[in-house]
């Protein structure tokens, strides 16, 4: 068959599913559609720094993103050769022995295991925690169950295997429960320096191993198209799934991000900032998070140090909500241009784009988004949009500091010409604050995922093949005239943030005091 027919690539975020047909021959998308499309995906919160989402939901828009696909692509779906995945990380899916889903899942800013987490780094050790685990164990995926264990004992009773969400989607389409050693790094239950499962983590929370269920490789047959989903969804049965990743490991793919010292960026839902290495590098403070890439080999090793900001196109939406009304409504392109109308530094008017659960880059502290030095009589509408992008690009950039510091270097930051980095103001601050180049691709997760399905069933000969046809849309340079200016406002910000953090420090010394006092 060669290069005919095409390959199906999903992304499964916490705001939307996307889905894209790709033409193999040629690369280029022939449909791409999302579900759903005049909102976002709910996300339940039922106290305080919790975050969940039902695994059926996420089922149910695949359906919908499908047949979409299939009424705007005008293709034989009996023509797709090949299915890959992309999807929101650190989730926890619980299913039982019917392989249904107990609960709703604990997705990625959930901040509910953090204690349990710091309990963990600190009754095993620090030392051993990050020499082996290249983390500490964090409100990951293995923190989370452990959570579940200890506070919602009869659903933990019941659970017969856990898994990502990726995973889950994957049981979906093939009927077999599976997860991949990626999937296991990024839910801290891998051990680098041993090279197998961390079980020493997981003999530390009492999870028996056989709750993880068998482990596929990344790129390969994982599994074939059931009779019950190729009804759903159009397909032929028995075609392959044989990619997946989570989204910041994907995006990077989508980008070519893959050898030692690239970089991929992403301002979605959340801002990521995600560069590859062939070291052994990881922060002793858990600031930034060292994972397997999708491109690791045995051999050749491949690892993702991911910063994570989870209040990034979120704080975006609220300002988008706030400034408009449901008689005027606003546009985030209205938004864009408004914000150009301030100057570099809005005046002293600085914006923390927290807010949305526990930050990693802030030693795992939920410090809420605010607002600092609003002047009544000068400060206007501009200046509120324009503060607001530029506290999310240097909340990046304190991130990227933590990369660099660790000895990670780069020239070029790759992304994807979507989202925040449609903003011509957000693109130009991100490259003047990082002082690189950022090129930018006409490329998203869902074309990422089915460029690793082409690669997994053996269609594309390699990934160079996979990606050969990609291509720079344009490039941002930094601009030198404001590099003075955005320093400046950056070290504003920074040190308005740092205060933030020793405040929040402060409160959690206090509370484990009283606590101490308590138990006394």
């Amino acid at each position: 068959m060669g290069l005919d027919g095409y390959l199906l690539g999903y992304d499964i975020g916490s705001s939307s599913i996307k889905a894209t047909v790709l033409e193999i021959s040629t690369g280029q998308v022939v449909s791409s559609a999302t579900s759903p499309e005049n909102t976002e995906l709910e996300i339940i919160s039922q106290k305080a720094g919790w975050a969940e989402q039902h695994p059926d939901t996420w089922w149910m828009n695949i359906q919908n993103a499908t047949a979409k696909l299939r009424c705007t692509s005008n293709i034989d779906f009996h023509d797709i050769r090949a299915v890959g995945i992309s999807y929101q990380m650190h989730g926890l899916v619980m299913v039982d022995k019917k392989l249904k889903p107990l609960a709703p899942s604990i997705i990625w800013c959930d901040s509910r295991a953090v204690g349990v987490g710091r309990k963990a780094l600190k009754d095993i050790g620090e030392q051993r925690c990050l020499s082996h685990l290249f983390n500490p164990p964090g409100n990951f995926t293995a923190s989370k169950l452990k959570w579940v264990a200890e506070y919602q004992k009869e659903i933990f009773r019941g659970v017969h295997h856990f898994m990502l969400p990726g995973d889950y989607i994957a049981l979906r389409m093939t009927g077999s429960p599976a997860t991949t050693v990626s999937g296991l790094s990024e839910g801290i239950l891998w051990d680098f320096k041993a090279g197998r499962r961390a079980d020493f983590l997981l003999d530390y929370y009492g999870i028996n191993p056989e709750l993880i269920p068998p482990v596929v490789p990344t790129f390969g047959v994982q599994g074939a198209i059931t009779e019950e989903a190729a009804s759903l969804l159009g397909l032929r049965a028995g075609t392959p799934v044989s990619y997946r990743a989570g989204d910041q490991p994907n995006n990077a793919l989508s980008l070519n991000v893959l050898e030692p010292g690239e970089i991929a960026a992403t301002a979605g839902t959340s801002g990521v900032v995600y560069g590859v290495t062939d070291q052994a590098l990881y922060d002793t403070r858990g600031r930034v998070n060292t994972f397997l890439h999708v491109s690791n080999e045995e051999n050749n090793p491949r690892l993702g140090i991911l910063l994570c900001v989870n209040g990034t196109g979120i704080l975006n939406r609220w300002m988008k909500n706030l400034l408009g009304s449901h008689n005027a409504p606003v546009s985030y392109e209205q938004m864009n241009r408004e914000a150009e109308n301030a100057p570099v530094g809005c005046d002293g008017l600085c914006i923390l784009p927290f807010g949305n659960g526990a930050e990693r880059t802030l030693g795992n502290l939920n410090v809420n988004a605010s607002v600092h030095g609003i002047d009544l009589s000068r400060h206007t509408r501009a200046h509120l949009l324009r503060a607001a992008q530029e506290g999310i690009v240097f909340a990046l950039m304190n991130g990227i500091d933590i990369l660099r510091s660790l000895g990670l270097r780069n020239k070029i930051i790759r992304a994807g010409d979507a989202n925040m980095f449609k903003s011509r103001l957000f693109a130009e601050a991100f490259a003047s604050v990082a002082g690189n180049v950022v090129e930018l691709y006409n490329t998203d997760g869902s074309q990422g995922a089915a460029r690793g399905a082409g690669v997994g069933a053996g269609i594309y000969k390699g990934l160079s093949e996979a990606f050969a046809n990609l291509s720079v849309i344009r490039s941002v340079e930094p601009n030198a005239a404001l590099i003075p200016q955005y320093t400046e406002a950056y070290e504003k910000w920074l040190s308005i943030c740092n205060k933030r953090i020793e405040q929040a420090n402060e409160g959690i010394e206090q509370e484990d005091q009283k606590n101490e006092m308590v138990l006394n």
